[in-house]
């Protein structure tokens, strides 16, 4: 593992960004889909996430991207003020910093662009993720019960968010 390098999204890492989106997803534990979309929709998501001026990162190793995590402005106007978090890391780069190194970066973007509340929501079984959510700040918010069904086994989902200041 080189040093790892975070970059605010380009055009060009599309096809890496797809690789590692559709790598986590199919692990079918941490996503709320279970592989990526056609790479061509997922352009067009990059491309409204920068149009909208949406913070979004990648993590480099070397020229392969191995994590994310962008926020989603709300779109309504009295929902503006809000964003809504997503990340992932592809296997054998969790749990050595980089998660938090995204999400800080990311936020602290998301604060430049005016948000005032950052959401997210993370399955209950994913404990490692919940404890990096709450280091940075986040709080828990609520519980959907069994909100998520992957191979027919249900998993709640855990609300969280953080506000600026």
């Amino acid at each position: 593992m080189s040093a790892l390098v975070i970059q605010t999204m380009q055009p060009d890492f599309v096809e890496s960004f797809h690789q590692a989106l559709d790598a986590v997803a199919r692990e079918r534990r941490y996503l709320s889909m279970l592989e990526a979309p056609p790479l061509e929709r997922l352009r067009d998501f990059v491309a409204d996430l920068k149009h909208g001026n949406n913070p979004q990162f990648v993590a480099f190793d070397g020229a392969r991207v191995v994590g994310w995590c962008d926020i989603r402005r709300h779109d309504r106007e009295i929902h503006a003020h809000r964003g809504v978090l997503g990340m992932g890391i592809i296997d054998g780069y969790r749990g050595a910093g980089l998660g938090k190194r995204l999400i800080e970066t990311t936020l602290a973007a998301s604060w430049e662009i005016g948000l005032h509340r950052v959401e997210l929501d993370a399955h209950a079984d994913n404990t490692r993720a919940i404890r990096l959510y709450e280091s940075v700040g986040f709080l828990r918010e609520g519980v959907a019960r069994d909100a998520v069904r992957i191979d027919g086994r249900f998993v709640d989902v855990i609300h969280m968010a953080i506000l600026r200041g």
